[in-house]
């Protein structure tokens, strides 16, 4: 089947012009608004270059097709996610690469009440009406547009999750990369008794100190120094637009997603005991055992954030939590964001009275982990089914790719829905020799 290469999983995304153009931002808006049925579209962008010619070609599609377009300017993707329920809309689009280099730019799709919309149920019918060049009607009136500022009511939204009385007077470095994020923080600082040293705080789409992606490790020295010159209590780095948010402890260590998961497991179920957690299933030894620590049920999803909300709405869950840096909160209209899990742990480092790095040194010793490692080879599906062979003699689970699970060590190995790549998590319980040689046991494997 004919496809168009910007269409991906999640969400459109690709090179500008080549893969992502005006022309295309017409004709999804034109068929969005069709296929909805849609009267009214929140829609919003991040500071890359491309953006504000994508979003007004966008609104021109939309308002062809009749809908009216309320457009929030630059945002974080999770304003787009509060504003489309809180302005009753029948749907919102980001306009956003996140964390990709500043020559893409991408469209992210909510419908009414912020539900997810990815390829699998949406995303795939307006790709075949573009293909077919059935772009719906154009309406008898063309809809309006008019551009409204939400700080102030999704600042209030934020408010609701945790208690500012409760939070210590911390110094915090906040990164904002030059993305997005900074002008939150701005209205947040007011109401927190924290210190902010602010570091690229201001949104520059030249992206003047590397594209805000704190996962490359060359993007994390600035943060780093940032900690060890103010002796920060903590460090936080956002991603472009600022829906996962990434942690440093005091002494300047990077402390990975898996561990936060488990934080934020710890945090909500101590106001809210009894309530379901979902988490993926890549690293899950740490959550499974904080959450029945604290009282709480926790239950296991597919990666990714469609089927994470899909999983919460199921079985009501207040919070669920991916290794990846995507948290996702039921009073959130099931989305994910990236000041919450920020404004949750200062909170958290208050109540418990310990030190970043005491909160979470505990878990990693415990529970040490590999990391994600990508692998890129010929046959990923071919060497999936080797390894489900290899390593029979384990207790196997296929929720998402193969887990595999020996009483002292387990992994999962699932492949990339983009890439002819094999992603490998591997966690051993207190044994840091033993995940070592296990992760390079599998490494070798996968890649001879």
């Amino acid at each position: 089947m004919e496809k168009i290469p910007s269409f991906k999983a999640y969400d459109i995304r690709g090179k500008v012009p080549s893969e992502l153009n005006t022309e295309l931002a017409y004709k999804v808006g034109r068929t969005y608004a069709n296929y909805l049925k849609a009267k009214k579209v929140v829609i919003g962008y991040d500071v890359r270059k491309s953006s504000i010619d994508i979003a007004n070609a966008l609104a021109d599609g939309l308002t062809d097709a009749g809908a009216d377009v309320i457009n929030l300017e630059l945002c974080g993707t999770e304003m787009i996610y509060f504003g489309t329920p809180f302005l009753n809309a029948d749907g919102g689009i980001m306009i956003t690469a996140s964390h990709n280099p500043p020559e893409y730019n991408g469209l992210k799709f909510v419908k009414k009440g912020s539900l997810p919309m990815g390829y699998d149920s949406d995303l795939h019918i307006l790709e075949g009406e573009i293909l077919n060049d059935k772009l719906g009607e154009k309406a008898a009136q063309k809809g309006t547009v008019s551009v409204k500022d939400i700080m102030v009511p999704f600042i209030n939204h934020l408010s609701k999750f945790y208690d500012a009385s409760k939070i210590k007077p911390y110094k915090v470095v906040v990164n904002a990369g030059n993305g997005c994020v900074g002008p939150a923080l701005d209205k947040l600082e007011k109401l927190l008794p924290i210190e902010m040293e602010k570091v690229h705080h201001e949104p520059d789409s030249n992206f003047p100190n590397g594209v805000p992606n704190p996962l490359l490790p060359e993007n994390r020295q600035s943060s780093i120094d940032a900690i060890k010159e103010s002796g920060a209590d903590l460090g936080v780095a956002w991603d472009g637009d600022y829906d996962r948010c990434f942690f440093f402890d005091e002494k300047g260590n990077f402390i990975e997603g898996y561990y936060i998961v488990g934080l934020l497991a710890k945090s909500i179920l101590k106001k809210n005991p009894g309530e379901k957690i979902v988490h993926d299933p890549r690293l899950t030894w740490n959550t499974i055992e904080t959450v029945e620590n604290e009282g709480g049920v926790a239950v296991e999803s597919i990666s990714g954030h469609a089927y994470i909300k899909q999983k919460m709405r199921e079985v009501n869950a207040i919070y669920g939590g991916e290794m990846s840096a995507h948290h996702y909160f039921r009073d959130n209209h099931y989305s994910d964001s990236g000041l919450i899990p920020f404004l949750l742990v200062l909170e958290l480092m208050s109540v418990e009275n310990e030190k970043f790095s005491e909160l979470v040194e505990k878990m990693i010793a415990k529970y040490p982990c590999s990391g994600e490692i990508n692998s890129k080879i010929a046959n990923p599906v071919e060497k999936v089914e080797q390894i489900r062979e290899k390593y029979k003699d384990g207790k196997q689970d296929e929720v998402d790719g193969i887990s595999v699970e020996y009483p002292d060590w387990r992994f999962n190995v699932r492949l990339s829905n983009t890439e002819p790549l094999i992603r490998l998590n591997v966690e051993s319980r207190g044994d840091e020799k033993l995940l070592k040689e296990k992760t390079e046991e599998l490494l070798n494997f996968i890649r001879e």
